[in-house]
């Protein structure tokens, strides 16, 4: 169904764009019991809404005429979250009313406020920018709203996620109550519908798309990877799909820049996004992705909201977010307006519970597989190659008579060859990596239903952390499993010693775990065999917040102490007193044993004495005077 009710100059630039089709949004913001009412409207991401109020401000502003007048004070004003998405939205304007002669003006952070207050003071007819820079226009007298026509709250529950309520409110007690208002949001929580009550009058209602609406053009997938190669898997998949443009999300700036070194000295042409570039920094770099000089993006979660990059196929989720929410906007960069796209979630041992949480918060039941391998990758490339068009298409005259030079110097099969060289010299090498859910064999899987964590079932390893260093199985278990790529079925019993702790772990593993023992430089907490297999003493009833069936500690010390290194995986603080990691150290004495009640018996230690000097005075009481 093509656009019959738009003003004929957009309806114009959308043939252009070959907007034929509109989208449910679209087609319901512009039917008939809308027109000329405030809206309330919930869209999921990538679904067209840009467009769509668009569409709806042309109604209100320009009505039956193809032209704007002239520009004075802005008729129509839109506020985004972020800078990125309110640079988008001017974009998509900018062609949208390309033909009516439009002055489009963005206010947004980073940006240059001099050269913002200049253009606003040469008039504009429609405002684009982001709360706090409008809000800073508003106090310094460069931004008139007396005569606003249409104010336009684009994802407005992520703006009051980001805390801009405040910033949103003065801007809207600004503009004139007469005004259409028009707010977009992908949820309506509380306070959009508080909002919305102040500052809209008769809004009609508008939800499109439910939960499965947004997700009907993304393939989630899930792949089990090895903690330690997760950057691997991220090359791999980034080769096994190809796709013109994709997007690499992490949760911090640190493993960003880390990744996007990586990527680039293995050849892919990568840019890096977060919030610690300047705003002309970010700009560059989505301009290389939509030029094509780039292809791949490693960004946070500010590159999560608001980016439209042409032919994004591909998300891959290096580290989980953090709510189903974040994990559904990062997502949305791809299978947008229609296009397919796939959404990978890279998933070590120790994060599956979290990622099948996160799925269930989306209602979507992703594939689960390994990374792709480096023989699925090279047979892919093989397959490529034969379809790429410079094998395909006819050979001009020139590079004809070049091959034909060719054949008479060697022969067809080296040439042959060397082509293929060529080939995949111009792309990253695939990684070898590993399936930690699927490459354990029938006899490793039959010694974990044998190993049932109790003392002498399995091998025991040692940490260089203790009692004294506020040991505790609430953060020892998740470290344990971290460090050696283990589940925690795989860990039986847990002693912690004033000095040390000695754990189990099952024989299916035991090979990995002294692997890493070998691994040691640069690692603060060290694990290491533990000679003699169990130590001795029995284990202590567990205490609050250990795992069930499995003993807290055990009293008896260890011969070797502890090093007193700082570590880098952080235990809590501890609360006063000495024994702190790295803190002062209390002098040895006679361990202390536990008894049948769990109390603990014999003497604390002794107190330093020494003899009295001459002169002292005794102590206790003076004797009374007669």
């Amino acid at each position: 169904m093509p656009f019959m009710t738009t003003n004929p100059a957009l309806a114009h630039a959308l043939a252009e764009r070959d907007y034929n089709n509109p989208t449910p949004v679209q087609l319901a913001v512009l039917a008939p019991e809308a027109s000329g009412r405030d809206l309330l409207v919930s869209a999921q991401t990538g679904s067209g809404k840009t467009v769509a109020y668009g569409l709806v401000m042309a109604e209100t502003l320009l009505g039956a005429e193809e032209r704007f007048g002239y520009a004075r004070a802005p008729q129509a004003l839109v506020v985004a979250p972020t800078r990125e998405l309110a640079l988008q939205v001017q974009r998509e304007f900018t062609w949208l009313y390309a033909a009516t002669g439009a002055r489009i003006v963005s206010c947004v952070g980073g940006m240059d406020p001099r050269q913002e207050q200049r253009q606003l003071e040469q008039g504009a007819h429609i405002v684009v920018g982001t709360p706090g820079r409008l809000r800073d226009h508003l106090e310094r007298g460069r931004l008139d709203l007396s005569a606003l026509r249409v104010a336009v709250l684009d994802e407005a529950d992520e703006m009051l996620d980001l805390g801009f309520r405040e910033d949103l409110e003065f801007i809207l007690d600004a503009t004139p109550p007469e005004r259409r208002s028009l707010l977009f949001s992908a949820t309506m929580p509380r306070g959009i519908a508080t909002l919305a009550r102040r500052y809209q009058r008769d809004a009609l209602r508008i939800e499109v798309a439910g939960a499965e609406g947004g997700h009907a053009d993304i393939e989630y997938r899930a792949m089990r990877i090895a903690p330690t190669e997760a950057e691997h898997a991220v090359v791999n998949v980034l080769r096994y799909y190809d796709t013109p443009t994709a997007i690499v999300f992490c949760n911090t700036r640190e493993v960003v820049r880390r990744l996007h070194a990586m990527l680039q000295e293995r050849q892919f042409s990568a840019v890096a996004l977060s919030g610690e570039l300047t705003q002309k920094e970010r700009n560059h770099a989505l301009q290389a992705l939509r030029d094509g000089r780039a292809r791949v993006c490693v960004a946070t979660d500010v590159a999560a909201r608001g980016i439209d990059l042409p032919n994004l196929g591909l998300v891959i989720h290096a580290e989980l977010p953090s709510d189903a929410e974040t994990l559904q906007h990062r997502s949305g960069r791809t299978g947008r307006a229609g296009r397919k796209g796939v959404s990978v979630l890279l998933v070590p041992p120790f994060r599956r519970r979290r990622t099948d949480d996160l799925m269930r918060g989306l209602g979507v039941t992703p594939t689960w597989s390994g990374p792709p391998t480096a023989e699925e990758i090279r047979k892919l490339d093989h397959e490529r190659m034969l379809r790429d068009a410079l094998i395909t298409e006819e050979p001009g005259e020139e590079d004809a008579s070049a091959g034909l030079a060719l054949l008479a110097a060697y022969p067809a099969g080296h040439l042959a060859g060397a082509l293929a060289r060529l080939y995949r010299s111009g792309l990253p090498a695939p990684e070898e990596v590993s399936d930690p859910g699927e490459s354990r064999t029938a006899r490793d899987r039959s010694a974990d239903r044998d190993f049932g964590g109790a003392s002498g079932g399995g091998v025991w390893f040692r940490l260089n952390v203790g009692r004294r260093q506020n040991a505790d199985p609430k953060w020892l278990l998740p470290l344990i499993c971290r460090r050696g790529n283990a589940t925690r079925k795989d860990i039986g019993v847990i002693r912690i010693f004033d000095e040390e702790t000695a754990f189990e772990v099952s024989p299916a593993v035991a090979a990995r775990f002294a692997k890493i023992s070998r691994k040691m430089d640069g690692e603060d907490v060290m694990i290491e065999p533990l000679p003699g297999g169990p130590p001795a003493g029995g284990p202590r009833r567990p205490g609050r917040g250990a795992p069930r069936g499995k003993p807290r500690h055990d009293r008896a010390p260890y011969e070797k102490p502890f090093k007193g290194k700082k570590f880098r995986d952080e235990p809590p603080q501890d609360r006063g007193g000495e024994g702190k990691a790295g803190g002062a150290r209390a002098t040895p004495w006679k361990a202390r044993e536990t008894g049948p009640s769990g109390q603990t018996k014999g003497a604390h230690p002794p107190k330093s004495r020494r003899p009295p000097a001459a002169g002292d005075k005794p102590k206790g009481k003076r004797p009374r005077s007669s």
